[in-house]
C-alpha cells in the first residue's frame, strides 16, 4: 500500500469508475441484494454545468441557520458518536464505526480526506466526508443526527460538497453510485440532474445522465453477465 495517493492518481481512477473502500480503490458492476442482482452505475457532476433549481435553492435557504465549516479529517469521539446515532437509524447494512469505514484498523490514511461539519450552535448535527484530488473530489459518506431528519441533511451535505468543489475551481464531484431498480441511492441525483454524468463501463465513457441511458446500460451489463456465465457452464 502506498503511503499517499497523489491527487492526479485519484483523479485518474475516479475517471475510470473506481471509488474508495476503506484504504483501497475498487470498482464493481453489480450489487447482490436479497436474492436479486442489481446493476451499479457510477455518477459524477460536471461542476461547470451545475444549475440549481427551486428545490435546491430552498434547501440552502432553509438550512442557512446552521454553521458550516471544512477541515482536514481526523477521527474524533464526537464524529464517532454522531455516526453511531446515525447508524442506529439506518435501514440497510453499513460499517458500524467510522474507524472501520474509513481506516480499516490502520493508523495512516493514503487519501487526502476532509470533513464538512454542520453545527447548530456548538452541537454537531451532520458531517460529510470527502477525498480531494487535484481536479475533483469524491464524496465518501454523509451522516447526521436522526432527530434533524426534517432538514434533509443528506441532500444538504450533497449541495455543500458541490459548493466546496465549485469554489475551489474543480472540474468534477463524484458522489458514488446509484443502483438500477433500487431507489435507495437516487438522492445522489439531487444536486443537479442536468450536470450529472453516468459512467458506461463497457465503453469507458461518461455520458449525460438519463434513466433511459441507465436502462440501456443495465440491460447490456446483465446480458454480458448472462453470456459469461453461460460460457462458464458449458
Amino acid at each position: 500500500m502506498p503511503l499517499y495517493i497523489p491527487g492526479p492518481v485519484l483523479d485518474y481512477y475516479l475517471s475510470l469508475g473506481y471509488y474508495r473502500m476503506r484504504q483501497d480503490l475498487f470498482t464493481c458492476r453489480f450489487l447482490p441484494h436479497e436474492g436479486h442482482l442489481y446493476t451499479v452505475h457510477w455518477l459524477r457532476l460536471v461542476l461547470a454545468n451545475v444549475d440549481y433549481g427551486p428545490k435546491q435553492r430552498q434547501l440552502l435557504r432553509q438550512n442557512a441557520r446552521f454553521n458550516v465549516s471544512v477541515r482536514p479529517f481526523q477521527l474524533t469521539a464526537e464524529y464517532e458518536a454522531l455516526y453511531a446515532r446515525y447508524h442506529q437509524a439506518l435501514a440497510f447494512d453499513a460499517s458500524p464505526t467510522l474507524a472501520e469505514l474509513l481506516l480499516d484498523d490502520t493508523l495512516h490514511s493514503v487519501f487526502a480526506t476532509e470533513i464538512l461539519e454542520v453545527r447548530e450552535g456548538e452541537q454537531l448535527i451532520a458531517a460529510g466526508i470527502f477525498d480531494s484530488g487535484t481536479d475533483s473530489i469524491a464524496g465518501i459518506v454523509n451522516f447526521y443526527d436522526p432527530s434533524y431528519r426534517k432538514f434533509s441533511l443528506g441532500k444538504y451535505l450533497l449541495l455543500l460538497k458541490t459548493e466546496v468543489a465549485r469554489r475551489r475551481g474543480l472540474a468534477y464531484y463524484y458522489p458514488g453510485y446509484l443502483v438500477h431498480g433500487y431507489p435507495k441511492f437516487d438522492y445522489k441525483l439531487f444536486a443537479s440532474l442536468a450536470a450529472t454524468e453516468v459512467f458506461d463501463c463497457l465503453s469507458s465513457q461518461w455520458l449525460p445522465f438519463s434513466w433511459e441511458e441507465v436502462d440501456k446500460q443495465s440491460a447490456a451489463l446483465l446480458g454480458e453477465e448472462l453470456a459469461q456465465n453461460g460460457e462458464a457452464t458449458e
